[in-house]
């Protein structure tokens, strides 16, 4: 009975792991402008992922890092997504957590890699200031020139953080 819940387990694991190859697959090939993502080394259940923030918004040349953990019942289960680069915005709490209704109670399997980037990317210039988790971001939301203005202070103070000694973003 053991053996049998072992195999199922393992076979569980290959599907899901199909399933990544043929997103990342997708992906690579799809063209979309501003996003990518690649497993991290060897490890198929965890991505490294960036987004460009959308031409037009107040993110608009800003490159953000994320890590995508997949769940052993993925796509059943939703993947998480958390920006690893500090993102100061109304749906994005200080640890990187994310809020947006498709990587919780709207999950479909039918969502992939690509979908998620793409959702987030768009989230950066039409946030929920309704149901903020960071809730002075979304009271300057409101007055864009302020809002631009505390978002960039908060980008070059986090890029001047994470810079190395020769100079370049470690997170980027």
């Amino acid at each position: 009975m053991a053996q049998s819940a072992i195999e199922a387990s393992k076979t569980a694991a290959g599907n899901v792991t199909k399933r990544l190859q043929k997103e990342l697959r997708s992906l690579m090939m799809s063209g979309s402008s501003g996003i990518s993502a690649f497993p991290d080394g060897d490890n198929m259940f965890r991505w490294i992922g960036t987004i460009e923030g959308g031409k037009g918004t107040v993110y608009e040349g800003l490159k953000y890092k994320l890590s995508l953990t997949f769940p052993d019942h993925y796509p059943i289960e939703a993947m998480k997504v958390k920006f690893e680069t500090p993102c100061y915005h109304p749906n994005v709490d200080t640890n990187g957590n994310i809020c947006l209704d498709i990587l919780k109670e709207k999950w479909s399997a039918l969502y992939d890699v690509r979908t998620v980037l793409l959702s987030i990317q768009s989230l950066l210039g039409e946030p929920n200031i309704d149901s903020p988790l960071n809730a002075h971001a979304a009271d300057l939301w409101k007055n864009q020139d302020n809002y631009k203005k505390a978002l960039m202070d908060h980008y070059n103070r986090e890029a001047a953080r994470n810079t190395t000694s020769k100079g370049s973003i470690k997170y980027l």
